[in-house]
């Protein structure tokens, strides 16, 4: 394990144990073909980024009740089953290096797994015993849907701005970690100015979690399979090419960047336009952007006063920046 995750879990350690048995119960099923599914997308929690949040956000109100336990399930599911769905839509073959659900099985299968899990996270949300987690849980689906839908059509209109980058990943990652700290808190029993830090705390790092995704895709990384410009082949694009266009007001780029966006450009017309991006500074203003929200999220952790929390958050945050993968 990373020695900085270890670190980070440590207030939380026995609760993630538990946690994990929760979430590997539930993706048991007694059908053959169903349960071979449901164990191959178990096998891809990863670093359990988002779990960690729900538990110490609830760690810093007092002892981690199964409702929080719950919550922390209920949001991996919700999340698991978004990336299932998102493989789809993507028609992505590639998960973080390994191969997707639809790859193994096929689209048709990938769908109704993905259903399955949303059902199992409603499920979940429900056993917390808080209708406020249902609420959140529902709403928070149907933000990820929508974000997912404007991301397309976004894809489709050739206009260019950072605004609507930041609606696409407010409605996406931004949205699923500041669920995770507000279910943290709330199924812990937090006050109302609690909630809200939390919230605010989750949104920041969401948002700075998705600018430092999107870096990597200027830089080659065989150890996640994902090849440079990637994004790019899926006619997205993030805040530093955005930022280098808009610097440099350069036709003949602002035109290639169209064409990324109708899937017409090339891989060497994508490879132009990465080297453009890079001349132009794009990534160096996408880590200020980045940092920029670092520090309001260091702000928002003046409302936790538990001084291990605290201190697993800020490395928590940290660990956002600054990862390689």
């Amino acid at each position: 394990m990373n020695t900085a995750l270890a670190q980070i879990r440590k207030p939380i350690e026995a609760e993630l144990a538990r946690y994990r048995e929760l979430f590997v119960d539930v993706l048991q099923h007694p059908d053959e073909y169903l349960g071979s599914a449901l164990a191959y997308v178990g096998k891809r929690q990863g670093k359990m980024m988002r779990p960690i949040l729900v538990l110490l956000v609830a760690r810093e109100v007092g002892e981690v009740s199964e409702a929080s336990l719950r919550a922390a399930v209920t949001l991996e599911l919700l999340h698991t089953a978004s990336l299932v769905h998102d493989d789809v839509v993507d028609e992505s073959n590639r998960r973080r290096g390994q191969a997707s659900v639809n790859a193994v099985f096929d689209n048709k299968v990938a769908v109704l797994v993905g259903d399955y899990l949303l059902s199992s996270s409603l499920h979940q949300a429900a056993l917390t015993g808080s209708l406020r987690c249902v609420e959140l849980i529902a709403e928070l689906g149907r933000t990820l849907s929508e974000g997912e839908v404007f991301q397309l059509s976004n894809i489709r209109n050739e206009a260019l701005s950072e605004e609507a980058y930041f609606r696409i990943i407010r409605g996406k990652t931004a949205a699923l970690f500041s669920t995770c700290a507000e279910l943290g808190a709330i199924t812990a029993g937090a006050d109302d100015a609690l909630v809200q830090a939390a919230r605010s705390f989750g949104e920041n790092v969401g948002v700075c979690f998705q600018i430092r995704d999107d870096i990597f895709d200027y830089y080659e990384d065989t150890r996640i399979g994902k090849p440079t410009g990637n994004d790019m082949r899926e006619g997205k694009l993030t805040l530093p090419v955005l930022h280098a266009l808009d610097r440099a007001g350069d036709e003949e780029m602002l035109a290639l960047a169209r064409r990324v966006k109708a899937h017409e450009a090339t891989d060497e017309e994508i490879a132009r336009l990465v080297a453009f991006t890079k001349a132009q500074g794009g990534i160096e203003y996408a880590q200020r952007m980045m940092e920029r929200f670092r520090d309001a999220a260091t702000r928002d952790l003046e409302a936790f006063s538990e001084p291990q929390v605290r201190k697993s958050l800020q490395d928590y945050l940290a660990f956002v920046i600054g990862r390689e993968i």
